[in-house]
This record gives C-alpha cells, structure tokens and sequence, in this order.
C-alpha cells in the first residue's frame, strides 16, 4: 500500500502545476521576449503572418497588436506549404533506422547504441531549455523540467501497476522501456511542430519556415536514430524501427498547422513545453537509457559515444544558427534544392533491385545495363557542350583522356596492392582474405568513378540552385530525378557482383550523399561556374575505362555460362554429340576453357567450373580433328 499511498499523494502535485500555468497567462504576456525560437537557437522576428498571409506587427511594449503593413508576396506563406513542408521534415527521421537494415547489433554494439541515444536525447532537451530560456520565461521552463519530470515517473509507476506490458514482439520491462522512450519523443516533437509553425509566421515568411523547416529535419535524423537504436537494441525489425521513429515525429505536422495560424497564441506556451519535454527526456535517460548501456559496455564506452553524440548535436545546432544569420532567402533554397538532389541515386537503386529481383535478372544483363547508363551519362554531358560552341572537339577529347587516365592508373594501383606478381589475380580472395575478387572489386572502383561525376554535378547544381530562387516547387521533381540513372547504374553494377540488394541500395545511397555534399560546399564557399565545365568533362572520361573493364568481364563470363551450358548438353547426349561437327566442338571447347582460365574469377562458377573444365580437356585430347 506504501507504493500506491506514495503514487496518490504525487497526483494532487502534479495538477497544482498545471492549474497554475493555466492561470498565468496573463503574467506570462509581459515576459515574452521580442525573439520566437523556432528551433533549437533559431531567431525570428516580432512580426506574424496569419494562415491567410497577412502580416501583423505587434507591440509588446504596450501589451497590444497593431496591424502593420502586409509586406510583398515573398513573405505569403500557404498553409498547405507548412503542411507539406512539415511532413517532409517528419518523414526525415526515418532515415535514421536506415544502418539497421544493413546492420544487426551484437551485444556491445546494443550498449554503444545506447550510449549515443542518450547523448541524443540529452542534447535535444539541452537545446530545448535553451529555447524556451530565450523567450524571457525562464521560471516557466524551471517548472516545465519539473513537471516532465513527475509525469514521467507517474507514467512509469502507472505502467508498473497495469501489469505486464507488450508491444511488438517485445514483453515486461523491455516492452514498458520502449513505450516510454517512443512517448518522451512524441511529446518533444509537439514543441518542435509549434516551433515551425510559429517561423513561417515570422516576419521573413517562408525564408525563415524553410530554414527552420532543414533545421529540425537534419536533427531529425540523429532522433531517429537513437529511436532506432533503442528498439533495435532489444530485438526489433528494422521495418517497425523506422515506422516507429517516423511515429514520434508526426506531432511535427500536426501541431505545426495551428501553430502556424495562432502563432502569437502558441508562443506563450513554448517555453513550459520546451521545458516539460526536457524534464521527460532527461529524466528517462538517467533512470532508463544509460542503465541499459552500462550492462552491455564499459562505462568509459558508454561515456565517450554519449560525449560524441552530444559535440555532434551541438555542432549541428550551431551550423544552422549561423546560417541562419549569414545566408540569404537564395541560399536557403539553394540547400533545399541541393538536399533534394540526393534523393535520385537511391530512387533509382531502389527501382533497379525491385526489377532485378521481380523479373530475376542475369548477373550479366544487370552489368551491361550499368556500363550502358554510365556510358549515357559519360557522353552526355561533352555531346552539349560540343553542340553548344562552349568547348572545342579537341579540347574535350583531351579531358576525356585526361580523366580515363586518372582512373586507369587509380585502378592498375588498387589491382596491383590488392594481388602479387607471382598470383593469379583471380585468387584475390585467398591472398588477403577479404570476401572480394578482382571483379567485385572492379565494381567498386567503377561506382568511385560515378561518385567523382556526381562530385562535379554537384558543384554545378551548387552554383545554380541559388541563381534559380523563385522556382520553388517547379524545381524539386527535375533535381529529385536527375540522379536516377545514376543510382540504378550503381545498383546494377554492384547487385550484378555481389547478388546483395542491400549493398545495392546502401551503395546508391552513398553516391546520392556525394551529390548535396558537393552542393552545399559549392553554396557555402560561394564558387563561381568558371572552369566547372573541364571538370565535368573530365569526371565523364573516368566513367569510360572504369566500366569498360566491367563490361569485358561480363561478356566474359556471360560466354562462358552459355558456352560450357550448351557442351554439357551436348557432351551428356550421345546422339547429338554424334551429329555435332568435331570442329566445331574444338573450337567451343578451346574458347571455353580460355574464358575460364583467364577472366573467370574462380568463386563465380565453382560449381560448374573445375569438374567440367577437366572433362572438357580429356574429350579435347580424345578427338580427332578432321
């Protein structure tokens, strides 16, 4: 009875909080600050713009709103565009259960993973005391830590007393720790959802939303995460890890609606709910997360990934609070488009692996469809520029070969450290133990290439993005599908190798970073397009011999499946042997046995390829040539 006296007793606490906050409205109007935290250390103005696009000054000096001046169209800001906007923001934490589908957690790992949550979760609520801090109520954030913190607990001893709990596949105490860490993340993103709303009513309109909007959606990834890793951790698929954390993260949108219509009204509410959600977070890291750790690592593991994750979150918390005062509305549109220029590659390994898998492609086929597309896009870019006058045939042939050098000579390096002089190249995997032959590993440097021709896209689209502001939404399919063929032609080229459609996609996802990341470098140190041309030109000429040595060993080993499959019927069926040419059986036989002593690796066909190969020799010596 103890424990239930103790729980009633907290009950009557908690709600004389609550009824306080609800009857200090008033008090709160005079200490809310000229600045509206939008996010983590995000300023905007005093000025609001309405869910109609009007623009109200207000004069807190007085306590009273004025109506000011409605500024230009630039500022107009439709509540169908936060709404989209918002989604997109939510949808981002997804991203952050991506690893655990390539990926699966031994023990340590899980306590690492554990450590870096709570790194996570205690810079979130960091940054949220921060914000609500700026709003001039800091008492109102002192009390909302408190009050997170007892409902918390309550919750905690409420689910104690319900019994056993389930959810997923998971029971007891593992099954109440993740309902609480997915409940604590829920209520942190009602803050944030109100932050953004309440940005693209500021005084900048849609610059400041969209900023914000990149802001919490990148900080959404590393949420996503530590959602992630704790369902993970304890055994969960990564399909529901990623439903989850896209869960914990729809509040987003749906707060981020009325908060853009009442913005003035949501922001006297900010700062106890950016202090009620760090009082739950912190409170559920040091009685929960790290105690989890600590059982499955070392206490200077847990401490050092939990330190890195916080450095990490800070230094992503301060980027974006100096750009938001360094860059201009075009530069903001620039990363967004930029970011949406990533999202083609993987697109396209996506579709790629569904085909593959649907129609069960030949190995051979899929590694001709990616020489065929980087051919496409290795010619495409030098054909314009010759049509167009900007470059001369004679100058961009020497770039092509400039480049198609620079690749050849990066890949004889790679072979050559890779195998010795006295082994057979094919022996690859015996010699230094790694899961790769010369073909695989071929693969790899030919989506390097791809990766250097994405790199100079990318600096284009950085110098563009900025130039096209206005364009909006009329940007994001072209951008968003520009790096398609890219990404089937990695997905092909390694789901052709390696038979893995998870490295096909993780492969397409890496190339789709190459392109943003070049963007942005590009935006951020203000380049101008002189001399992105030979650049460019020169990354299409490394696309050249990097997949033709690919395209050679496939029509390689596509010959020698066929070659040595129509023998075998031949050779196992008396009568049709009688009546095949002897000729043509030497000739067969000898191309056979060339292709798989030379371009063969051995672990492709091992099956087919050592028995066979031995009874191919002795009917060779048996024959008699006419």
């Amino acid at each position: 009875m103890a424990p239930n006296l103790r729980l009633r007793l907290c009950y009557p606490v908690f709600f004389l909080l609550l009824g306080f906050l609800l009857n200090s409205n008033g008090e709160l109007d005079h200490q809310v600050s000229h600045k509206v935290i939008a996010a983590p250390r995000k300023d905007v103005g005093t000025n609001v713009i309405d869910g109609t696009g009007v623009e109200n000054a207000f004069n807190f000096e007085n306590g009273n709103s004025a109506v000011g001046s409605r500024k230009g169209a630039g500022n107009k800001v439709s509540v169908s565009t936060v709404a989209l906007f918002t989604l997109a923001m939510a949808a981002a934490t997804g991203l952050g259960a991506v690893p655990f589908f390539f990926v699966e957690l031994d023990p340590q790992w899980a306590g690492l993973c554990n450590g870096m949550a709570a790194g996570v979760m205690l810079a979130a609520s960091f940054d949220l005391i921060q914000e609500g801090q700026e709003y001039g109520a800091g008492n109102w954030v002192v009390t909302g830590i408190l009050a997170g913190g007892i409902f918390i607990w309550l919750c905690k001893k409420f689910l104690e007393q319900y019994g056993e709990v389930s959810m997923l596949d998971l029971k007891g105490a593992d099954a109440a720790k993740v309902v609480l860490v997915i409940g604590i993340m829920t209520l942190h993103s009602f803050g944030e959802g109100s932050g953004v709303g309440v940005s693209f009513a500021g005084s900048k309109g849609f610059t400041q939303g969209l900023l914000v909007t990149l802001a919490i959606a990148v900080h959404n990834i590393p949420e996503g995460l530590a959602v992630s890793m704790v369902l993970a951790s304890r055994g969960v698929s990564p399909q529901n890890a990623m439903l989850w954390s896209i869960i914990t993260s729809l509040p987003q949108p749906i707060v981020a609606v009325p908060s853009f219509i009442c913005a003035d009204a949501f922001s006297k509410f900010l700062p106890f709910c950016t202090g009620f959600a760090a009082g739950c977070m912190i409170w559920m890291v040091i009685a929960e997360v790290l105690p989890d750790a600590f059982k499955e690592a070392s206490a200077s593991q847990v401490a050092s990934s939990a330190t890195l994750s916080v450095a990490f979150m800070e230094a992503l918390s301060t980027f974006f609070q100096n750009f938001s005062h360094d860059y201009n509305a075009e530069d903001a549109s620039g990363f967004f488009v930029s970011l949406l220029f990533g999202l083609g590659p993987l697109l396209g390994g996506i579709i790629l692996v569904v085909f593959a898998l649907a129609l069960r492609l030949q190995h051979a086929l899929l590694m001709g469809t990616a020489c065929g597309i980087a051919f496409v896009l290795g010619a495409w870019r030098p054909i314009q520029l010759i049509l167009s006058s900007k470059l001369g045939f004679i100058p961009i042939l020497l770039l092509l070969a400039m480049g198609a050098a620079f690749i050849q000579v990066s890949t004889s390096g790679v072979l050559k450290m890779a195998t010795t002089k006295k082994a057979s190249v094919n022996d690859l995997p015996t010699l230094t133990g790694f899961p790769l032959s010369v073909h695989t590993l071929q693969s790899f440097i030919s989506c390097g290439a791809v990766a250097i021709h994405a790199l100079a896209e990318g600096l284009a689209l950085g110098v563009a993005a900025p130039k096209a502001y206005g364009l909006g939404r009329h940007m994001v399919l072209p951008v968003s599908l520009h790096g398609l063929p890219r990404g089937a032609a990695v997905a092909s080229c390694i789901f052709g190798v390696t038979d893995s459609w998870h490295g096909s996609l993780a492969t397409a996802a890496i190339i789709g970073f190459m392109g943003p990341i070049s963007a942005i470098g590009a935006i951020l140190t203000g380049i101008d397009y002189s001399g992105l041309d030979h650049i460019m030109v020169i990354a299409c000429g490394g696309l050249i011999p990097s997949f033709g040595n690919v395209v050679k060993r496939a029509l390689s080993w596509f010959a020698y499946i066929h070659l040595t499959a129509i023998l075998h019927q031949r050779l196992s069926d008396k009568e049709s042997y009688a009546a095949f040419p002897a000729s043509s059986v030497v000739t067969v036989l000898l191309t056979a046995v060339y292709i798989s002593e030379i371009h063969i690796p051995k672990h492709g066909c091992s099956n087919l390829k050592r028995p066979f190969i031995k009874k191919l020799e002795k009917e060779i010596s048996n024959l008699e040539i006419p």
